[in-house]
């Protein structure tokens, strides 16, 4: 018998916090059925929804005790009939249990499963619906990798190793961002994208969906946000330090309500929360175009076709709080989510030094510096959220000005640095370092033969896999602040889907 979390012969992804591999293997066959409890049908339709596209079998499914109706976002499995119900004694059986007890652990949480593999027979075992997902995507990991097929495989021998695995997740934000503003990619991607977050037991998709480059969720109030917001003439050619000029090919696009309506529905059934990211004061430039009187200059501008930072900046008064507000009003029906994410990074100040009536309304509200206006700025978007019931998060940049309460902040400039100082601050901490979870850098050191990429940073698998995110420098309480880590994905340099994967392979 061996306890090992990370013996090789066992492929999960991530560890789990126990795992118990004894010799042998079972068999999986044609007559497997499904027993499950009904508060999980919609995770057992899920699994076998999945056995069925790559063996081909109809896995029926019953009940521990009744079993309802699904209603749910995975096709419909198929249900036995009584006088197939009285002959699931000699099948192989999977059967997902609601526990009554706490595991060997202390107390269950939402997220933690256990799970047992016999001869015979496999069990799952979780207080809710998350942790029994967390546990069949855990059980998919142990077939062969053919499980993933969308064909059935009649070549291969399902077989499981003998194992019992108990889990529970470190940090309640385990998460990933996708950029659809820099390239926007169609319904389809998104949905694989999620479905990789639920196979490595991810549940927060941090959507970026507002850049300089492009907006792209539709907004009823104020239609030219998709109408011009969503689309640019062309796409710079190369890197941005080439200075190739551009390829003179429109491009954009944007999800309609109804389609994030559908991506939301998705990505609950796999127990992901999205949090979108609408982004202010800076990287505003496509909103701008869309609606010039938002902006700091009487210069008007167009949805940007280059990359890096503008200073196309909103204005802070009245009119643009007033945007703002009826923006994310939209949004937050979109997303019942309790996060909400603004951005708040890389917003260059210079229009609003040079504009004279934002100098005058600097002090009207009382602001001495820059900063302390983009501090105000956020407070006032901050203030809406609260009576709104949602939380805000932004960038580490929102703290430059002074602390703002209640806000959640993702640390990514410095190795450690910004995470560190706002736990310290006393504000929650998604921890995102660039050097260390952005996957949009190289992922080889042979750069010639990569994909061109931001930056021109190497970032290993190792460094990825033992990027600690609870700095050593943090008291307990403020080592209690860090709620999560974060890997993001800009798309500055990822135009479509093959690329999109081969990144998210990292």
């Amino acid at each position: 018998m061996l306890q090992n979390p990370s013996h090789p012969a066992i492929n999960i992804i991530p560890r789990p916090a126990s795992l118990i591999l004894v010799p042998g293997e079972c068999s999986v066959l044609s007559t497997t059925v499904i027993q499950s409890h009904s508060a999980f049908t919609q995770e057992a339709v899920f699994l076998a929804t999945r056995l069925r596209l790559a063996t081909g079998w109809e896995v029926p499914i019953t009940g521990t005790d009744s079993f309802p109706q699904a209603t749910t976002a995975f096709p419909s499995a198929l249900v036995p009939t009584d006088h197939e119900r009285s002959r699931t004694s000699d099948r192989f059986v999977i059967k997902i249990t609601l526990a009554d007890v706490d595991g060997e652990g202390g107390a269950l949480g939402e997220e933690d499963y256990e799970l047992t593999t016999t001869s015979f027979r496999v069990e799952i075992t979780a207080k809710a619906a998350a942790g029994v997902f967390h546990g069949i995507q855990t059980l998919l990991q142990l077939f062969p990798p053919a499980i993933f097929s969308h064909c059935a495989r009649i070549d291969v021998a399902w077989k499981l190793p003998k194992v019992t695995v108990r889990d529970r997740p470190r940090f309640g934000w385990r998460g990933a961002m996708l950029d659809c503003a820099r390239h926007f990619f169609p319904v389809s991607d998104v949905k694989a994208f999620i479905d990789l977050l639920a196979l490595h037991k991810l549940n927060v998709f941090h959507w970026h969906l507002t850049d300089d480059q492009g907006w792209r969720v539709e907004i009823k109030k104020y239609p030219r946000l998709t109408e011009i917001g969503a689309w640019r003439k062309e796409t710079m050619r190369g890197h941005s330090s080439a200075r190739l000029g551009g390829d003179g090919i429109p491009h954009g696009g944007f999800y309609t309500q109804d389609e994030v309506r559908e991506i939301v529905a998705y990505a609950t059934a796999r127990h992901i929360t999205i949090v979108p990211e609408i982004d202010m004061p800076g990287h505003s430039r496509a909103a701008i175009a869309a609606y010039p009187h938002l902006g700091s200059s009487d210069t008007p501008v167009d949805v940007w076709t280059e990359w890096g930072v503008t200073d196309a900046i909103l204005n802070p008064g009245p009119e643009t709080i007033r945007f703002c507000e009826d923006v994310l009003t939209e949004i937050m029906a979109l997303f019942p989510g309790k996060f909400i994410h603004i951005g708040g990074d890389e917003a260059m100040k210079t229009q609003w030094v040079a504009n004279p009536k934002i100098g005058q309304f600097m002090g009207e509200v009382g602001a001495k510096t820059p900063e302390e206006l983009q501090r105000w700025f956020i407070l006032r978007i901050n203030e809406f959220l609260v009576r709104n019931g949602r939380r805000l998060v932004g960038w580490d940049e929102i703290l430059e000005g002074g602390p703002v309460p209640d806000a959640t902040i993702m640390g990514w400039r410095g190795w450690l640095n910004a995470g560190v100082k706002a736990a310290q601050s006393g504000h929650d901490v998604v921890m995102t370092p660039s050097s260390f979870t952005y996957l949009n850098h190289y992922q080889s050191e042979d750069i010639e033969n990569e994909p061109i990429s931001i930056g021109g940073r190497f970032i290993s698998l190792e460094m990825a896999y033992t990027y600690e995110p609870v700095a050593a420098e943090l008291t307990d309480e403020q080592a209690a602040r860090v709620i999560g880590i974060q890997a993001s994905l800009w798309t500055e340099y990822i135009g479509d889907r093959m690329l999109l994967e081969r990144s998210e392979e990292h």
